[in-house]
């Protein structure tokens, strides 16, 4: 690394900074805005059971589906024009819907922000291992922790704003912070473009050529193909992500009627939500930095996993009594998802390998993770009781666990994904350094 790097490490980089940063803290807000507006909801547009658990299986389905698709947007348009069509899809989404007066369309409306945020879920990861593949830990915990504060600040707003004004703005005025991503971006396309001038050979940023990785090597020859189904690591993060997305779903989901019907207010339910997401913030913070010196992240996941069952043990058994406590439990516990998002760098070596490896693995965890909010309340509808509901919380965590073991030993989706041809030996040399 050039020693203008070690002085200014992010020089010429802060547009992709800010950019990966606001994108991160847009794209859980039109998630987690819905479920505490739902009773509104239901009165003027008409959600019933059936269209409220279609709601609350649109997010995980269209991030798996748009996860599996992103990989071949990336190959084809590149990084940056895919995050473009994630931001254009997410506005046009988020407003198309604040003004609908129909539960269908709604739902429709929906799928195309959820389409967006699909979208946005897979370039992060790539990008931060494009841009700052000197800084891995630093940028991830960075933009996981604003994915979380997203997630946190949505619902606890939801309410009041809707009080103040109505559940359309409440629910539209998150597509300004999803318009706000253009705007760093623009910084950095045209601070690379004067570089690119300047010095035709170089690709990118001044600092991205004084950090070569694999990827510049790999661009004097054919990008080798990945085929993620070979690949051990790519199965076992999209089995460890499908466990873990499938709980914290069902919290987004369920967490505010479940405590509702357990005796709580409404107002106390949706503040546990808001509660339970911003506990993802001294996780997000913390993952990324520790993680990475672990020569075995599956003990830093069973201390998050041991977090995820005291939380589901204590709201089943007594969900009136020390309510705080227990959702602090499973709020730590999404230290798990963190973890996911910084094996997508930590077991890739090159910005292609990453992009390939965040698809796959978000595509297929998303798909596993979709029905389970859809099961947590029909299994209670059939039954009766809550156990079998929170007996499935247990089924998935066995899931994320056998996911876990896949993914600790340190071998990366290059080894395995890779066709068959001669790859460049500088690629096999890169060490990823968080």
């Amino acid at each position: 690394m050039s020693n203008f790097l070690l002085k200014r490490p992010w020089a010429g980089r802060l547009g992709a900074l800010l950019g990966i940063m606001v994108m991160a803290l847009s794209l859980r807000t039109a998630v987690s805005v819905v479920p505490p507006l739902l009773g509104e909801l239901s009165g003027e547009l008409g959600f019933d059971a059936g269209s409220t658990g279609l709601l609350a299986m649109l997010p995980p389905l269209m991030f798996a589906f748009f996860g599996l698709l992103t990989p071949v947007l990336i190959r084809r348009f590149g990084l940056e024009k895919a995050l473009v069509a994630a931001v254009v899809l997410a506005v046009l989404g988020q407003l198309a819907r604040s003004a609908t007066d129909q539960v269908w369309p709604f739902l429709g409306f929906t799928a195309v922000v959820m389409a967006g945020y699909g979208i946005g879920n897979v370039v992060l990861p790539p990008l931060v291992k494009k841009y700052f593949p000197d800084r891995v830990g630093v940028v991830t915990a960075g933009y996981v922790t604003l994915l979380s504060v997203g997630t946190a600040i949505s619902p606890q707003l939801a309410v009041p704003v809707a009080g103040l004004t109505n559940w359309r703005v409440s629910i539209g005025m998150w597509a300004t912070v999803s318009l706000l991503v253009l705007l760093p971006w623009i910084i950095q396309f045209v601070r690379d473009r004067k570089k690119r001038s300047a010095d035709p050979g170089v690709s990118g940023s001044g600092e991205q050529a004084a950090h070569l990785t694999a990827d510049a090597v790999a661009g004097s020859a054919a990008t080798p193909k990945l085929r993620p189904w070979r690949s051990p690591v790519a199965w076992g993060l999209a089995i460890f992500l499908a466990g873990n997305s499938a709980q914290t779903y069902v919290y987004f989901t369920w967490l505010p009627p479940y405590l509702t019907g357990q005796g709580l207010d409404a107002a106390t339910a949706g503040t546990a939500l808001a509660y339970f997401a911003i506990l993802g913030l001294p996780v997000s913070l913390l993952v990324p930095l520790w993680v990475p010196r672990m020569k075995n992240p599956i003990v830093a996941i069973s201390l998050f996993a041991l977090f995820w069952a005291a939380g589901h043990l204590g709201l089943y058994l007594s969900p009136a009594e020390g309510t705080w406590l227990w959702v602090t439990f499973s709020g730590l516990g999404q230290g798990t998802f963190a973890t996911a998002l910084l094996m997508v760098n930590l077991r890739s070596r090159t910005t292609h390998g990453s992009s390939v490896l965040s698809g796959f693995s978000q595509g297929l965890g998303y798909a596993g993770a979709g029905i389970a909010p859809l099961f947590f309340g029909t299994i209670h509808e059939a039954s009766g009781s809550w156990a079998a509901s929170f007996a499935m919380l247990g089924v998935c965590m066995t899931v994320m666990m056998t996911g876990a073991v896949m993914i600790n030993a340190k071998r990366y989706i290059e080894d395995s994904a890779a066709e068959p041809i001669a790859a460049a030996p500088a690629e096999l040399a890169v060490n990823l350094k968080a």
